[in-house]
Parts: structure tokens; C-alpha cells; sequence
């Protein structure tokens, strides 16, 4: 490789490790801009003389093994019966439609304002259904529950009373999980998201930043939606979309950590490809979107540049990618570099990249479980910073698509009604499409274990832990998507063997 092109290839690499390292600082600033607020808690008003009227609606797409255990849930809601209606906002193509059909109508013998509202097309997604359901709504606040959730029975009471404050658009609750421990992933995936809902809701809230509601487990005021301009479908995150809609119109948002909802952690590793995909390609067209008119705001600084770190942080997914195809080239053309430019360059970079993650999660397991309890969680640390990196090429795709185009297919993801370890889920309908670039998550896992044992035979003892890092997230990402092709493929084949197969 000639001197330019070398010079050229490790200042595209340091340029892609300082942007990585740079969102890694940023996620120890969060955490300590929460050790910083972590005394400034909501003060619950008291109960209104006249509850509100809420509508509570249940979006739902094919959702055979969960609609009931949800209508279930929100017909038990401690709610005046007088001051509820329910709609159950079925875009279902199969005999989801008769269950629900079914369930309503006993709820309704039973006295409850429910109501099945089907759609023959699925126009606008999950946002064109609730806009239909909002035109029909008699509530003056609006909750909305996704399929996989089971909300307790003192939601509404514990979040409607903040709506007394008539600037009060949006109040969301945080996400817990039923089926936490039934997997490796299940675990990692709960993680990730104490992460999302323990740290960074909670900084950027407390400290008068935006944050958005989460697509289920709030309530907003009907005026906010209405006012920010309503559910569009331009991007895959409408919640996303509209929630930073409306705090730009001068709404307040509020983040109660400490109103739980259950919810069901999906347990096929492509459908959590898939809704990671969904998520990031949406943040990357909200922020296509929105970006400049907040930047052009008389915003104050903090939220702007906290705004920009949020809708543009999935574009690290696709650094990653990047830095995957530099990192060993790099490490070649350094040999001759001397063990202080690695020392005192790229390991403080990979650090700031890197252990900043460990510490910002290992943070929302102390805050989560404990004092005591967190080191249980910490031993799978290690697995999620693989998993982190084996979904970058999933997201990365994901990245690009966000960056070149808007809208998309609303692409839900598979619930099973999965709460106890043990319990199957590969026998039962509903599968997430296959992710087209397992192959290229499969050919770097064994390009990067070959690095490593190039680095093995060459004595590079400092390179090697980042290398075998990187190896086992492709790999475990690749093994567990292959896997049920291979257990479908058994399965297609023991039945063609018993005759049930043509």
C-alpha cells in the first residue's frame, strides 16, 4: 500500500473510532447528569373531583396469542367504568379478527365502552390506526398499550392526575419485563433497555431535555397530538416523530420511572433484529426530518446538542460496520509504530468507545436491582458488547435505509406469549423475515477470528482482546439467526419422511 493511501486509510480509521469514542463519552455524561438529578422526582397531585375521560387504544396486527391477555389487562384498569371507552384497533388479517370479535362482545355484555375498530388495509401502519381510532375517541387523554404489554390495574390513576397541569401533553411509564430470564437474549435485551429507560429517559427528562414517548405505556392529552400535527407515517418511529413534534410546540413531557408495565421481551433473535431495525431506521428518519428545524429553534443550547446526540446516535451501527473493515488493516499498517502509539492513542479511544458502554449499563443495573443484586446482571456485560456489535451490520442496513428514504413497512414484531423460562415458542405461528445479510455477519466472525490468530502468531498480545471481541458478536449473532432455519428445515424434513408432506 503506498504512503498516501496508508495515510489515508488510518485517518478514515481514527476519524471512525473518535465518532464512536465520542458517543461513548456521551453515554457517561448521561449517566452522570442522572447521578446529578437523581434527587428531582415528580410530585403526584392529588386525585382530580372529576376523573378525566380516557380512551385507551390497543393497536393490534395479528396478535393470535396475546389480544386477549391485553383486553384482559385494561378492562381490569382502576378507571371510573363511566369515564373509559377501549378501542381495540385490529389491522388483523387472520383469526385474530374473531378473537377480539369475541372478547369485545363479552366485554360489552359485561358493561364495558369497548369497541373492535377493523381496517381491510393497513394504510399508515400502527399511525394510520390510531388516527382512525383518534377520530372516533371520546377521551380527553388518550393511552395507548402495545400487544405485548399487561399494564397494572392503577396506571390511569397513578399518571392522569399530572394532566392537571394544562401545559402536561405526555406522561410515560417505563417498560418492565415478564419473560426477563428466559433466555441469554431475553436477559441482554432487558438490559439494554434499563439502559434506555433508567439512564437516559431520566437524565434527559429531569434535566429539561427531550425524550420521547415510547409508542405504548403512556398517556398523552388529545390536544397535544392534535395540535403537534397528529400521527404521521413518514417515518417507522411515529411515537418518536411525534413526540419531539410536540415538545418543539412548547408541550411538557413527563417520565415516571416508577410506573412499571409489564411487557413480553421478544425471544426469536430475528424478530429483535427486525424491531431493531424498525427502531433505528426510524430515528434516522425522524431525525432526516426534524434536525434542522430544532437546531434552527431558540431552543436553549443543551437541549439542541442532547437532541442531535439522540436522533443521530444509530448512525454509530453503521461506524461500527466500518470500523470492522479498518480495525485489522489499521493494526497492520501500526506494526511499526511502536507500542506507545497504540498505548497512548488507540487503546484510550477503544476505551472511551468501549468500557463507556460496560459502565453506562452496568449504572442502570445498580439503579435497577440494587446494591446487592446487580452482579447477577453484570456477568452478562460481556455478551451484550457482542451483541452490540454483531447487530451493527443488521442496523447499519438499517442506517442506510433511514438516510435514503422515508417511510417504509411497518414490519411488527412476532409475540408468542412467552412469560416462563421452558416455555416453546418455535412450534407456534408467526415468524420475522430473514435478516439478508446473515451471510456477511457469519464471513466477519471468521474473518475476525483469523485476525486474532494472526495477531496470536505475530506476538500483537494488545490488539487481541478487541479482535475476539469482535469475532463473538458476529458469531453468536449469526449462530442464533441461523438456528431456527435449521430447526424449520428438521422440522420440514421429519414430516416429509412421515408422509405429511407431498
Amino acid at each position: 500500500m503506498t504512503l498516501p493511501s496508508s495515510a489515508a486509510l488510518l485517518a478514515l480509521y481514527y476519524l471512525v473510532l473518535g465518532v464512536l469514542a465520542f458517543y461513548g463519552v456521551h453515554r457517561l455524561l448521561l449517566v452522570g447528569l442522572y447521578v446529578r438529578t437523581r434527587r428531582r422526582k415528580a410530585v403526584r397531585p392529588p386525585d382530580p373531583d372529576v376523573w378525566p375521560i380516557v380512551t385507551v387504544q390497543l393497536p393490534l396486527y395479528n396478535e393470535l396469542y396475546v389480544a386477549t391477555r391485553l383486553i384482559d389487562a385494561v378492562c381490569a384498569l382502576d378507571y371510573p367504568r363511566d369515564r373509559l371507552e377501549i378501542q381495540v384497533l385490529d389491522d388483523s388479517t387472520d383469526e385474530t379478527r374473531e378473537i377480539v370479535a369475541r372478547s369485545v362482545a363479552e366485554r360489552r355484555r359485561a358493561g364495558y365502552d369497548i369497541h373492535h375498530l377493523h381496517r381491510s388495509e393497513r394504510h399508515g401502519f400502527k399511525a394510520g390506526a390510531l388516527t382512525a381510532g383518534l377520530a372516533a375517541a371520546r377521551g380527553s387523554l388518550v393511552a395507548v398499550f402495545d400487544a405485548d404489554f399487561v399494564p397494572r390495574s392503577d396506571f390511569l390513576k397513578l399518571s392522569v392526575p399530572y394532566f392537571a397541569d394544562p401545559r402536561m401533553g405526555m406522561v410515560q411509564g417505563s417498560w418492565e419485563h415478564i419473560n426477563r430470564g428466559y433466555s441469554l437474549l431475553t436477559r441482554i435485551e432487558a438490559i439494554l433497555l434499563d439502559g434506555h429507560f433508567l439512564i437516559e429517559h431520566t437524565a434527559r427528562h429531569r434535566s429539561g431535555c427531550f425524550f420521547n414517548f415510547n409508542g405504548t405505556a403512556g398517556v398523552w392529552r388529545r390536544e397535544t397530538i392534535e395540535g403537534a400535527g397528529g400521527w404521521q407515517h413518514d417515518t417507522l418511529t411515529e411515537d418518536l416523530d411525534l413526540s419531539y413534534r410536540a415538545q418543539l410546540a412548547g408541550w411538557r413531557f413527563l417520565y415516571l420511572p416508577e410506573l412499571g408495565v409489564p411487557s413480553e421481551l421478544p425471544v426469536d433473535i430475528n424478530g429483535f433484529k427486525s424491531q431493531q431495525y424498525r427502531w433505528t431506521k426510524g430515528s434516522i428518519q425522524t431525525g432526516r426530518k426534524l434536525l434542522a428545524r430544532i437546531l434552527r429553534s431558540d431552543l436553549p443550547l443543551k437541549v439542541k446538542v442532547e437532541a442531535f446526540v439522540h436522533l443521530t446516535n444509530n448512525s454509530s451501527y453503521l461506524l461500527m460496520v466500518l470500523l470492522s473493515l479498518l480495525i485489522f488493516p489499521a493494526m497492520l499498517l501500526r506494526r511499526s509504530s511502536g507500542f506507545e502509539v497504540m498505548l497512548f492513542v488507540d487503546a484510550p479511544l477503544f476505551l472511551a468507545a468501549s468500557v463507556s458502554v460496560v459502565a453506562f449499563y452496568l449504572s442502570s443495573q445498580v439503579i435497577a436491582r440494587g446494591p446487592g443484586a446487580w452482579r447477577r446482571e453484570a456477568r452478562f456485560l460481556p455478551a451484550l458488547m457482542g451483541l452490540g456489535i454483531g447487530l451493527s451490520v443488521n442496523n447499519a442496513r438499517a442506517v442506510l435505509s433511514g438516510l435514503l428514504r422515508r417511510g417504509g413497512v411497518f414490519h411488527r414484531t412476532p409475540k408468542y406469549r412467552i412469560e416462563r423460562r421452558g416455555e416453546d415458542w418455535a412450534g407456534k405461528r408467526y415468524r420475522a423475515g430473514t435478516d439478508p445479510l446473515i451471510a456477511a455477519e457469519g464471513a466477519l466472525g471468521a474473518y475476525f477470528l483469523a485476525c486474532a490468530a494472526y495477531a496470536v502468531a505475530h506476538a500483537m498480545w494488545i490488539s487481541l482482546p478487541f479482535l475476539l471481541l469482535f469475532a463473538q458478536g458476529y458469531l453468536y449473532i449469526f449462530v442464533l439467526s441461523v438456528l431456527p432455519q435449521l430447526r424449520g428445515a428438521g422440522a420440514r424434513l421429519r414430516l416429509a419422511r412421515s408422509g405429511g408432506l407431498p
